[in-house]
């Protein structure tokens, strides 16, 4: 039960602030779907192709299993069966980690890259049909800044950014 003193001390959101975040959860949530539903006739997922595009960023196009959950902010548990799904495919095989074989990394095939390039046309086609082209060059640059800032708050420390670390 909560205490009246909490009740109290809570800041809760003003009526612009509460529109404004309802807006940011149904929008982002309806964004995500759509990013979806565009890639499924090329029979993968948004989150299939965020670890390819990452992977393809990468030097050597090749990321320790760890940093790229960072990347695409997934569980290590989910990150692994996003990879099984990717291998099954031929799109990425697991290495020992170069560097002192404990880990493991995700690298790209050139299968992956095949695929990745025609996914990736029809993922730039539907990032900007269902958000860069309903908003002003300046508010989509607001968004960018915003979410950096919001990013950069939330990361744990050390955790990766993207492959470039921005």
């Amino acid at each position: 039960m909560t205490s009246p003193s909490a009740v109290v001390d809570t800041r809760w959101l003003t009526e612009p602030e509460q529109r404004a975040w309802r807006a940011f959860l149904r929008g982002s949530r309806l964004l995500e779907v759509a990013l979806d539903r565009a890639l499924a006739p090329l029979g993968t997922q948004l989150s299939e192709y965020e670890v390819i595009s990452m992977l393809s960023e990468a030097p050597s196009q090749r990321l320790r299993m760890s940093a790229l959950a960072d990347l695409v902010v997934q569980s290590r548990s989910r990150i692994t069966h996003t990879a099984a799904r990717l291998e099954k495919r031929g799109w990425v095989v697991r290495e020992a980690y170069l560097d002192d074989r404990r880990g493991v990394e995700l690298v790209l095939t050139d299968a992956g890259r095949a695929a990745l390039e025609d996914i990736a046309i029809r993922h730039v086609e539907s990032v900007r049909e269902a958000l860069i082209d309903n908003l002003e060059p300046a508010e989509f640059l607001a968004l960018g800044h915003a979410m950096q800032k919001v990013r950069d708050a939330l990361a744990e420390e050390g955790q990766a950014t993207d492959a470039f670390g921005i």
